[in-house]
């Protein structure tokens, strides 16, 4: 069993939001993303996988294919479906959310990576 604690060691970037990849395997990606209040994410889409996400802290409008925005805050599940384009833009406070992807077309088979498998073998 990996485990990690999601809300410590969080990196905050300017002028961009950070994205930071803590599980990566032939089988997915685990990223926790930070946002400042009022950066934003782009729309964009993954195009062979779902994109799930959770919020784990503070406020943000997500916007997904239908191009409807959507207020979200701590302990809300967000499901974008493969190739659905959505966005996200931090509101008046700091973001946190978590993304998970299935299958990683770029990955390298066997290979694992990310935050916590370093934070494994540090131990």
């Amino acid at each position: 069993m990996k485990t990690t604690q999601l809300l410590e060691k969080l990196e905050f970037h300017d002028p961009h939001p950070y994205a930071q990849p803590l599980f990566v395997d032939d089988q997915g990606r685990i990223i926790r993303f930070m946002l400042k209040a009022g950066q934003s994410i782009l729309e964009h889409n993954v195009p062979t996988s779902p994109f799930y996400v959770v919020v784990l802290q503070g406020h943000g409008i997500f916007r997904g294919g239908d191009g409807q925005e959507q207020p979200v805050g701590p302990n809300t599940l967000l499901i974008f479906d493969p190739g659905e384009n959505h966005s996200v833009f931090a509101t008046d406070e700091d973001l946190i959310f978590i993304g998970v992807l299935h299958g990683v077309p770029t990955a390298r088979p066997g290979v694992v990576g990310g935050e916590i498998v370093r934070e494994e073998q540090e131990r």
